[in-house]
């Protein structure tokens, strides 16, 4: 026992001494449990226990060394952070990000979540998943409720939603990994080609929208190209509003203005010519409410003008 720190307790209790780093070996969970009892005595409801319950892992995947490094420099020492290989605490965000995407890049993309916005702001795994102790009923959060998690860094968002015309994420509806996804998005199909903050594609590249209102889906013979190219947002606030629907004005035609500006085909006829000075006069309130008329706004299988 040359070497050892014999006054540690499980250093003398597993027959271990302290070794340098560059020669530290796998020491297996069981090890940690001694001293680390408070976390290992609910591990077992963990998801990473699987690592240890298969027992036909690698050491290096296999329960808290998987995560730590190896330990048996740590239990030597008879403990103390500075001989943790990865203490979580002392890592940079990029080192943190490097050890969870070791297990877990086959299910989170690594091109997609290195160039998310949260990774870019220095917001990395453990700023949202707690790993030894969670309240959350799945996906290892922070927090019981995903929202409040989300809340935390989105305040302004937080207030949209007590907006009210929202969608109903403060009564449980609707959640806000349904719309965004927290570990990056691809660039999208709709809005130029942007990317969007963190939006969850939907089938076929869709935004999100489109798994619960159906009916705006397509694809429609005559499109709007707004809803196509712009997205859903050029006319709705997607998180609340003070506007019934969730437009970002509160009259609909002044929606509408924003690209119908009277140029183009906009107040003529098909054959190009023009309409008397009366004919959509905004002053007007029977023109004021445009989707009276064209009331398949979204897009039309029968009308190019979206009367039907």
């Amino acid at each position: 026992m040359s070497g050892c720190n014999a006054w540690a307790p499980l250093a003398l209790l597993i027959g271990l001494c302290a070794l340098p780093a560059a020669a530290q070996d796998y020491v297996g969970s069981n090890a940690c449990r001694t001293c680390h009892i408070d976390l290992y005595s609910t591990f077992f409801r963990n998801p990473h226990y699987k690592s240890i319950a298969a027992g036909n892992q690698a050491p290096e995947k296999t329960g808290c060394e998987s995560c730590h490094g190896p330990a048996s420099g740590h239990v030597g020492a008879g403990g103390g952070k500075d001989t943790i290989p990865r203490a979580f605490s002392k890592l940079s965000p990029t080192q943190v990000a490097d050890t969870c995407l070791g297990c877990h890049a086959q299910s989170i993309s690594r091109a997609n979540i290195r160039r998310s916005e949260h990774t870019l702001d220095d917001v990395v795994c453990t700023n949202c998943h707690s790993i030894h102790r969670s309240p959350a009923p799945k996906n290892l959060l922070k927090t019981e409720q995903q929202r409040d998690l989300c809340y935390g860094c989105h305040t302004t968002v937080r207030a949209q939603f007590s907006m009210p015309f929202k969608h109903r994420v403060n009564e449980g509806s609707v959640q806000c990994t349904d719309c965004h996804n927290p570990h990056g998005s691809f660039a999208a199909t709709w809005n130029m080609g942007a990317r969007p903050r963190m939006v969850e594609q939907g089938v076929g590249n869709e935004q999100p929208c489109m798994k619960c209102h159906i009916d705006k889906r397509g694809p429609f013979v005559f499109e709007h190209a707004a809803v196509r190219v712009e997205g859903c947002e050029t006319c709705h606030s997607a998180h609340g509003s003070t506007n019934p629907r969730l437009l970002k004005r509160p009259v609909v035609y002044t929606v509408c203005l924003e690209c119908h500006t009277g140029s183009g085909n906009f107040g003529r006829q098909a054959n190009g010519i023009p309409r008397n000075s009366t004919f959509h006069n905004m002053a007007d309130p029977r023109f004021q409410n445009c989707t009276s008329c064209h009331v398949r706004i979204h897009g039309s299988n029968a009308d190019s003008f979206f009367f039907r």
